[in-house]
């Protein structure tokens, strides 16, 4: 599924000529200035000020004197490496790179949203040729001008948030949702809500697609039932006691990210409980965990595909409008079946 907004027309990046012809100055004093030469205060705070106001940045002059050719660099920001869902969109984006002559930075955020900005804002200084971004932060405005600017830049698995751009996606609610309704079809009624932060897109969306599903089979979504801003496994282990030692327990839990779900298997298993399980994000080795479960999995190698596809697409000059792609989910069984008594 595919959303096309309009897209901003891209404006030509300001070069030191239009910072000396507003601050009403010599080429030659803003070629000083920049270069921290002596120059009087009062000249300096002009040129300061016009490259403030047109968005100028110094590495702009290294780009002028190539021509405004490609470095062929690309870079990609993701939340953690170790994840072996971030390690396979790595990877596969630096295959296409590679396809292309190009090399992939790769740098993470750390789920920091402060981290996130400088670490983008460091990759448009080193004047890359676009930007692959699986995001943290909840505005990404500040990036705004870079892609009127001409900057390409493609999110993938979360939506911008304050920018237009081109962004790659999974059907969060609509997997959740299924997921959901598969512990519903199996007569659960009370089922445990496992999550992480809540301002993050995906996270809302997955929560939205299991209050659905409840509601769909005419139960009233319940509230003290949902742990969210869990991030680390134990967390989830915890998060799972407490829901199993209430006096009306739930029967089943639905985890919002597979760190989660390994995290549930691991209290379930401690303490011998029969609670089903779903969780979001398929993960290495679930077809061998000691007991059955289900995971709502998906394609990364196509999802980091497509998203790497369209950044080199914009970097040879596709001037279309952003599109959204939403990519389907489905549900898989995992897990060892016991044996028959």
């Amino acid at each position: 599924m595919t959303q096309t907004p309009t897209r901003p027309t891209a404006r030509r990046r300001p070069t030191m000529v239009d910072v000396a012809r507003h601050a009403g100055v010599s080429l030659k004093t803003v070629s000083r200035v920049v270069n921290d030469e002596p120059v009087g205060q009062e000249l300096v705070g002009r040129v300061l000020a016009a490259i403030a106001e047109l968005g100028f940045r110094r590495n702009d002059i290294a780009r002028n004197l190539r021509s405004r050719q490609l470095n062929a660099t690309v870079g990609l920001l993701i939340e953690e490496i170790a994840n072996p869902f971030y390690a396979t969109i790595a990877s596969v984006a630096a295959e296409i790179a590679a396809a292309h002559g190009t090399m992939l930075i790769t740098a993470s955020s750390e789920e920091d949203p402060e981290r996130e900005r400088a670490l983008l804002q460091d990759f448009t200084q080193r004047r890359v040729d676009g930007l692959l971004v699986v995001p943290a932060g909840p505005d990404h405005s500040f990036l705004r001008r870079e892609v009127e600017l001409g900057m390409p830049v493609v999110f993938l698995d979360r939506p911008p948030q304050g920018l237009l751009a081109d962004a790659v996606l999974l059907d969060n609610q609509g997997g959740s949702r299924a997921g959901v309704g598969a512990l519903l079809d199996e007569g659960h009624r009370r089922v445990g809500v496992l999550l992480g932060a809540p301002t993050v897109p995906t996270i809302r969306e997955r929560l939205a697609g299991a209050r659905a599903a409840l509601t769909a089979a005419g139960i009233e979504p319940d509230e003290s039932l949902v742990r969210d801003r869990l991030i680390a496994p134990e967390e989830a282990g915890w998060a799972v006691a407490a829901l199993l030692d209430l006096p009306d327990p739930p029967t089943a839990f639905f985890c919002g990210n597979n760190r989660l779900t390994v995290g549930a298997l691991q209290e379930l298993h401690r303490r011998g409980s029969d609670a089903a399980l779903v969780g979001f994000d398929d993960f290495e080795l679930a077809h061998l965990m000691p007991r059955p479960l289900t995971v709502v999995g998906y394609d990364t190698r196509e999802l980091a595909r497509i998203a790497s596809e369209r950044l080199f697409r914009r970097i040879a000059g596709d001037d279309s409008p952003p599109s959204t792609t939403v990519l389907p989910t489905r549900l898989l069984r995992r897990g060892l079946t016991p044996p028959a008594a």
